[in-house]
């Protein structure tokens, strides 16, 4: 089980099952939605990912057509995404999750796109786009 929540703390949230495909996204949009050179993001089943305060402080911004990102309207922590195309699972921006994490990124995606600043280091399978599978 994972705790998590935002800067100010008005979000809390719970994940009671697994974190899978976690990947640190170097796309154009990720690293403006983020302010930083990546996301980090994990899938979540939707069902295991439970909303425990916070629900009025949570804002939404449609970033692509049936791709939304959810945040906190006091101080702008982005907390998950949900896409209408896969309704029973929730991308979830791992910086929010305060409990130690069991899973492991599994690949840097969109490496085209990164930051020029930025060096990717690691041993991480980079991909262009998407990772194999998705």
């Amino acid at each position: 089980m994972y705790e998590g929540g935002c800067l100010c703390n008005r979000v809390r949230f719970q994940i009671t099952g697994p974190i899978r495909n976690i990947v640190h996204c170097h796309c154009s949009r990720c690293r403006k939605a983020q302010g930083s050179a990546f996301a980090t993001n994990g899938i979540v089943d939707a069902a295991h990912f439970h909303l425990l305060a916070g629900a009025d402080a949570l804002s939404a911004y449609e970033s692509s057509p049936g791709q939304t990102k959810h945040f906190c309207k006091h101080c702008g922590s982005p907390i998950l995404s949900r896409n209408t195309a896969r309704p029973e699972q929730v991308r979830v921006r791992l910086g929010t999750i305060e409990s130690d994490i069991s899973e492991r990124p599994m690949a840097h995606i969109f490496v085209t796109s990164k930051a020029n600043w930025e060096d990717i280091c690691g041993e991480l399978p980079q991909y262009e786009t998407y990772e194999p599978g998705r």
